[in-house]
Parts: structure tokens; C-alpha cells; sequence
């Protein structure tokens, strides 16, 4: 399945958010910051591209759900749809 912008608005503004909370920690390990503070920050990251990537296959089976209720033949089957899900897991 192509991934177009427009489909993935939401999920594109998660990765973006955690592109520059990476970027923070990154700045966090280069000037020695607090290691507890670093490491809530990376797992906030985590958690930030967990979702996003939860939001692109949540897409990928409301975009392949329509293409059948159209009567066409998805890009994905469902096996494909989950194995990417819990590829995430």
C-alpha cells in the first residue's frame, strides 16, 4: 500500500513531535544531563513512535476496508495488515 500524506496527517504530526523530542534527548546525552530526566524523555520518544506507528496500520485497514466495501480488491490482505501490527508489538 502507498502512503500518501494526506491519508497519514495525524500520524505524520506524531513523528514529527517525536523527531524533535529525539533531537532533545540527543541534546540531553551531548550535555551530560540528569540520566532520569534523559531516559523519560526517550521513552516518551518510544511511546511517540509506537502510536504513530499504530495510527499508519489503523489507516491501512479503514483504507482497505473501503476499497472491499467498494467492491475492489485492497492493496493489503489481512494477514498482511497484521503481521505489520504486530511487528509493532
Amino acid at each position: 500500500m502507498d502512503l500518501k500524506p494526506e491519508m497519514l496527517g495525524d500520524a505524520l504530526t506524531r513523528l514529527r513531535r517525536a523527531q524533535g523530542q529525539l533531537n532533545a534527548v540527543i541534546t540531553m546525552i551531548e550535555n551530560g544531563e540528569d540520566c532520569t530526566e534523559t531516559l523519560q524523555q526517550l521513552a516518551a520518544v518510544s511511546r511517540a513512535l509506537d502510536r504513530a506507528g499504530f495510527k499508519i496500520v489503523a489507516t491501512g485497514l479503514r483504507h482497505c476496508n473501503a476499497a472491499r466495501e467498494r467492491g475492489e480488491e485492497p492493496p493489503m490482505s489481512e494477514a498482511e495488515l497484521e503481521k505489520l501490527f504486530l511487528a509493532l508489538a
